[in-house]
């Protein structure tokens, strides 16, 4: 599919109503149609599996800020350490220290958002309220454990569901956590990202207060998942 450039300016003009960031989706496809956006200007691009994320990087424009959107292993920090701009799917307080680890031998702060589980599907990854308030008390309570990391914000996916009643409920819930812990502020902990909204609801997201949307599908179009890696 040819890349829409009224398609991607409409959605950027959406976006820049509500002073929020796109994330354009470019899991699967292929580096034409990631270089077709970046000729249009879009300079955040997000990726779920990390080999692929690796090899686009190393073929790619520096000046790329590359999101890592998926299910991170601990295993596989290392690969991305050196260059990811913002992780996104963080729910393991083990994986934050993976991460400042790996930060700390490049000398970099790495980004990280703390993914929240709002929908009510079992499949989606993210902490619960209680284990959010958990985790978010580690961090703050002993920010010098954590010089290489800096928690930027909260993350969500809402069910999968054509109730925009539901959908909106499940955004208003994480933007209310959001609020609430966005009071606090230490070296590694200061919150400004709150990401929510994909292809499917943005505007809803954008409504209750996103501040960066993950889009794919209407960018690139359907997913091949034959190229998934």
């Amino acid at each position: 599919m040819a890349i829409n450039e009224q398609q991607y300016k409409e959605i950027k003009n959406k976006l820049n109503n509500y002073d929020a960031t796109l994330v354009a989706v470019s899991k699967t496809k292929p580096i034409e149609d990631i270089q077709a956006l970046y000729a249009f200007g879009q300079r955040d691009f997000g990726e779920n599996y990390v080999q692929e994320l690796t090899d686009k990087q190393s073929q790619l424009p520096n000046d790329i800020r590359w999101h890592f959107i998926g299910h991170l292993q601990s295993n596989k920090v290392k690969y991305i350490a050196p260059f990811v701009h913002l992780i996104h799917g963080v729910d393991d307080y083990k994986l934050l220290r993976e991460i400042n680890k790996q930060a700390a031998k490049h000398k970099r702060v790495i980004d990280c958002l703390l993914q929240v589980h709002i929908a009510q599907e079992e499949t989606k990854f993210g902490l619960s309220d209680e284990e959010l308030k958990q985790i978010i008390n580690e961090v703050i309570s002993n920010p010098s454990a954590l010089n290489n990391i800096c928690i930027k914000g909260l993350m969500g996916m809402a069910s999968n569901t054509d109730d925009e009643h539901k959908t909106g409920a499940e955004f208003r819930h994480l933007k209310g956590l959001f609020d609430k812990y966005a009071a606090l502020s230490t070296s590694n902990f200061r919150l400004s990202i709150l990401s929510m909204g994909m292809s499917s609801d943005y505007i809803i997201a954008l409504e209750e207060g996103s501040t960066m949307v993950r889009i794919g599908s209407l960018l690139f179009g359907a997913r091949d998942y034959s190229k998934a890696g």
